[in-house]
């Protein structure tokens, strides 16, 4: 792609990227106008209503779910119109407030240390000069739909927004990790950031992988989303990409690479992102003093996006649906739907096969009775995973993956 030109050492590469890096002080500092329209996101418990807005910098028309730090959630139209989520309305979710507002592209560097042999501080020009590669992802917040579930629970009360499917292109972890040299007995590596907590002692936000996933070769360093550079907004000017696992772990606005000879002991590791060691992470409401593990892979989800929740049609014997799926850790192995609540389910036909990360377009058709008709939709990934009916219910809201309902009324 033009704009990843190993030339940004020149002096046009250079001012692109400058002015693709800068936002301005204000641009996140000073809370958005928000626009008077309302979304019903259907959430139960109430407060379901979130403000749309525009006014984020690279952003278009987003739910807005909080200002400071810019909580963003795409609408689920979106979703109808490309498997691909674009860039200006893909979701943003960041843990800490001070983020950094502008990117030096000349200082920015990379560094690489720990339990290895060589460090290394990479510049962005030095990182776009090593072998390329590209991969159709989902990156998938752990708390989408966090706003669905019974009892409630705390957090984001997310919407099914909360994700977003993008070609990344940047360079293999491995590759990096390789030009370091890890030493052995290497156990994880911790990923930091350069956005810092705003209150004195909180822990900076920092992940960590296997030392084998991190080096499986799917493990990505991204610069390029959807072909253009990374916004700022979702990390420019690079970030991880770990494919089939919940968003937690994509590390935004990388700066620092740490090999680890053993576990990562810190907070977002240890306390964190942690769900129940039980079948589906699924506990009973109120369940205490549970096992826990690491948040990590993802789980077969799918949508109807053609038609909203709720909406009213003219009565036909039958309509054409369609929507996204996901496999979650593998492909998408084949999606049906059903409009009777689950007595009978019709197969769809399946869109182009992105990548077994990738979102995939499905399209049928069902039976229409006069009123109310919840139309379902449900996923098999190509491990052979389907979703279930009942929801899953944890503390922390994480990885709901039922077969969801939308709600057509014909008359």
């Amino acid at each position: 792609m033009d704009n990843f030109d190993a030339g940004l050492a020149s002096e046009t590469s250079r001012r692109r990227f400058l002015r693709h890096a800068a936002l301005g002080t204000a641009g996140l500092a000073a809370a958005p106008a928000l626009a008077q329209q309302l979304v019903d996101l259907k959430l139960p418990g109430g407060n379901a209503e979130r403000p749309m807005t525009s006014a984020f910098p690279g952003k278009g028309s987003m739910i807005l779910q909080r200002v400071h730090p810019p909580l963003l959630e795409t609408p689920m139209d979106v979703f109808d119109k490309s498997v691909f989520t674009p860039n200006e309305q893909f979701f943003v979710r960041w843990h800490w407030a001070d983020i950094p507002t502008s990117i030096d592209v000349e200082t920015f560097r990379l560094n690489v240390f720990g339990h290895v042999n060589r460090p290394l501080s990479i510049s962005l020009a030095q990182l776009l000069r090593l072998p390329r590669a590209e991969m159709a992802a989902v990156n998938q917040c752990s708390g989408n739909s966090r706003g669905l579930f019974q009892p409630r629970v705390a957090g984001a009360q997310w919407g099914n927004g909360a994700m977003g499917n993008a070609k990344w292109l940047g360079v293999r972890l491995r590759d990096v990790l390789d030009l370091a040299g890890v030493k052995a007995g290497a156990v994880q590596v911790r990923f930091g950031a350069l956005d810092q907590p705003v209150v004195a002692g909180a822990p900076d936000f920092e992940k960590a992988l296997d030392i084998d996933h991190a080096r499986d070769g799917e493990v990505m360093i991204a610069f390029g989303m959807n072909g253009e550079q990374l916004p700022l907004l979702n990390g420019f000017p690079c970030r991880l990409i770990v494919p089939g696992w919940y968003s937690t772990y994509w590390v935004k606005m990388l700066n620092a690479i740490e090999v680890l000879p053993g576990p990562d002991d810190q907070y977002w590791m240890a306390k964190a992102y942690k769900i129940p060691a039980t079948p589906g992470a699924n506990v009973a409401p109120g369940a205490r003093d549970f096992p826990t593990v690491p948040i990590n892979r993802m789980i077969p989800r799918s949508w109807m996006t053609s038609l909203p929740d709720g909406q009213a049609i003219a009565y036909e014997a039958s309509i054409p649906v369609g929507g996204i799926a996901m496999g979650g850790d593998c492909g998408v192995a084949k999606v049906d739907v059903s409009s009777d609540g689950g007595r009978t389910w019709y197969r769809t036909t399946l869109g182009v096969d992105e990548g077994r990360y990738s979102f995939r377009r499905w399209d049928g058709r069902v039976p229409l009775r006069r009123g109310a008709n919840p139309i379902m939709v449900r996923c098999w990934n190509t491990n052979g995973v389907a979703q279930p009916m009942k929801p899953i219910w944890n503390p922390g809201g994480f990885m709901r993956g039922n077969i969801e309902t939308t709600t057509i009324i014909a008359a």
